[in-house]
């Protein structure tokens, strides 16, 4: 008796990732959300301020090589320049993807969740402040890239964050860790607990 019991308490009550607490978790988890994202477009927007004052001009600098550089451009595309004549096109992608991350806010119970979504939300701030506040206009700003890798590509601080939050969301989602700090059970799982408990 108290075996089936047991059981059906750990089935309707899944362990939690742990590091979300009863009482004042959700400030807390709240807060690692608020602070990345607010740290990611401070340090952003003071990094393009930086780099259109000192690489003005410049051709480039290396920092690593043929690895690594500053070099200043702007860009009114997305990465790898995918879209230079959809600039409000990808405006609207990026209000979308930010419109999603701040709605799904009131569910995350998980600080790393937090910690993710906040890394992509203030990234994906960074650059709307660009697309809005720089020339050429509203919807059609340019962004301010500078961080060149090996020439492949260049980009800023806000495109770092926003890679580092989508690989950690990546491996929340692998490690099957719910948004709200769960564990969620696949479906065999769950069968092969309810078969468990029958007998």
């Amino acid at each position: 008796m108290q075996e089936h019991t047991g059981a059906s308490l750990s089935a309707t009550q899944p362990p939690r990732d742990g590091d979300t607490g009863p009482a004042g978790s959700r400030t807390r988890v709240l807060a690692w959300y608020v602070i990345a994202a607010a740290l990611v477009l401070v340090i952003d927007q003071v990094s393009k301020v930086w780099a259109l004052t000192a690489l003005e001009g410049e051709p480039g600098v290396s920092l690593v090589g043929d690895l690594l550089g500053l070099r200043l451009i702007r860009n009114s595309g997305a990465a790898f320049s995918i879209g230079d004549s959809m600039t409000w096109v990808m405006t609207l992608v990026a209000m979308a993807v930010t419109v999603a991350i701040l709605a799904v806010a009131p569910r995350i119970g998980s600080a790393r969740w937090s910690l993710a979504l906040g890394l992509v939300l203030g990234g994906s701030l960074g650059n709307l402040v660009d697309r809005f506040f720089r020339d050429p206009g509203p919807l059609e700003g340019h962004v301010i890239d500078f961080i060149d890798y090996g020439g492949l590509f260049v980009g800023n601080v806000a495109d770092i964050a926003i890679v580092g939050g989508a690989l950690l969301l990546l491996w929340l989602v692998f490690t099957n860790i719910g948004i709200d700090g769960s564990h969620p059970q696949h479906a065999s799982g769950r069968r092969h607990a309810k078969e468990d408990t029958d007998e």
